[in-house]
């Protein structure tokens, strides 16, 4: 293990900050979330009875398909709005909970689709067993827009499918992204059939309830994730500056822009970025700010991963880009400590390298921990070398191959085993200390075990995976 200490820590201690997290509008997000699942199963006992539905087999089977299908609607719609990237629900909470949250709402309101559709099977196969394949072709395909919502569900299956960790390994992120966007057309097409055909739609004031939660999440998506990303893109005339090679497979992108700042944009924030250079320009990809934004230009660094970040070497002066955000909640706001401890391993030095630029602090005050392979993969070394002897950091290189999938920290002596003890040592006041981590999903949850292992406080760790 290579350490390499820049300058020494200060000796001056600001007085520690509170916590003063504020509420926002974002808060209540959860609860009402939690009261429109309870509304759909009070929907469910004043128009089927509740559990005097459940006397026979067959209209057992018919009331509990409805329940899980009216669940699984609803959760459909709460999974839309997790993801409009709303500004106050991103700022609030961060777009990597959000997608978190999004995934484990996905997959239950998955397993209540299937109940629903098995159970609606069922019934009619209790119902007319001499006939049974007739009244499954009818459930299915004839009645009324159940072919719609047959080929709708079959699309959310394969999105579904999809989101499984074994499968999202064999897909590149860009065919990913692209199945991914087939979930608004499943989710439109399964719309029609219940309020032509479920016992549930009939009542006024029920159709005005779910009116109301569809109509809502398309304004949402519309306004935030088309509108508002077009307006932006054409208010702020976006176009590549500069393509500048950092190292082997990583390039830095500079854009020049108009009024930048109206944004409001902060050191650790991403956009997602679509450059119009030819085919494959309609496929986002999320990339940080590598360096601080100014009123007129933004730069991101890129590490060729798939067509797009490959693509993105080759961008020629004058390019049209395309934003949506920013997004993220990885920046200086979040600070409540005297101190700051910034850990990134390769291409997760970005977000690091732009805090460090621009955050408030004192010289002594912050301490970067930067793992890398090789000293050829080193992004920003020297950079990073000209910001620390300007503004007092503490650098600490750790180049070298990891010591296990486990593990954070380079190869090393054997006394180094503990990951905890090897991070309390290099930062003895970690407790004292908000802690910033970007990096690949496994190492970075290597970092989690590590400072917990220290006695740091969980809320004084702040982190972002863009993992898909």
């Amino acid at each position: 293990m290579t350490l390499s200490s820049v300058l020494p820590r200060g000796h001056r201690k600001p007085p520690s900050r509170r916590s003063a997290r504020r509420f926002t509008l974002a808060d209540p997000l959860g609860a009402l979330a939690i009261l429109s699942a309870v509304a759909v199963v009070a929907l469910w006992v004043m128009n089927q009875g509740g559990p005097l539905s459940l006397t026979t087999s067959d209209r057992a089977m018919g009331s509990l398909g409805l329940l899980t299908g009216l669940l699984a609607s609803d959760l459909m719609i709460l999974q839309v709005v997790l993801l409009a990237r709303i500004p106050w629900v991103e700022r609030s909470w961060g777009h990597d909970l959000l997608t978190r949250r999004h995934r484990w709402i996905g997959f239950a309101s998955f397993w209540l689709m299937i109940a629903h559709v098995v159970l609606f099977a069922v019934e009619r196969a209790v119902r007319e067993p001499a006939a049974t394949l007739d009244a499954l072709v009818r459930v299915f395909i004839t009645d009324s827009w159940m072919l719609f919502a047959t080929v709708g569900t079959i699309l959310l299956i394969l999105v579904v499918v999809t989101s499984i960790r074994a499968a999202r390994r064999r897909l590149r992120y860009e065919s990913w992204h692209l199945i991914h966007l087939y979930s608004y057309v499943g989710i439109a097409a399964t719309f029609p059939h219940t309020f032509v055909d479920g016992a549930d739609f009939h009542e006024t004031w029920t159709r005005i309830y779910w009116w109301s939660l569809y109509g809502f999440a398309f304004a949402v998506t519309l306004l935030y994730r088309i509108a508002l990303p077009a307006w932006r893109s054409l208010h702020h005339r976006l176009r590549v500056e500069s393509v500048i090679t950092e190292a082997p497979g990583v390039v830095s992108i500079t854009v020049k822009g108009h009024r930048l700042d109206k944004m409001k944009t902060a050191s650790g924030q991403f956009f997602i970025w679509r450059f119009l250079d030819g085919p494959g320009w309609s496929r986002g990809n999320p990339y940080t700010l590598s360096a601080a934004p100014t009123p007129d230009r933004l730069r991101i660094t890129i590490k060729a991963a798939g067509d797009g970040s490959e693509r993105a070497a080759r961008l020629a002066p004058g390019t049209r880009a395309l934003i949506e955000g920013p997004y993220g909640t990885l920046t200086a706001r979040r600070r409540t400590q005297p101190r700051m401890l910034l850990i990134a391993a390769g291409i997760g030095i970005t977000p690091m390298r732009a805090l460090l630029e621009d955050t408030p602090y004192a010289p002594g005050e912050a301490t970067l921990i930067y793992r890398y392979s090789e000293d050829q993969h080193a992004v920003f070394a020297d950079e990073l070398r000209t910001i620390a002897a300007r503004r007092g950091i503490e650098l600490i290189f750790l180049p070298g191959p990891r010591r296990a999938d486990t593990s954070w920290q380079a190869a090393g002596p054997a006394h180094l085993d503990d990951d905890a003890q090897v991070l309390k040592n290099l930062v003895p006041d970690i407790a004292t200390c908000d802690i910033y981590v970007c990096g690949p999903p496994a190492w970075l949850t290597a970092v989690r075990k590590a400072v917990r292992g220290t006695g740091a406080h969980r809320d004084h760790l702040h982190t972002e995976e863009f993992a898909w």
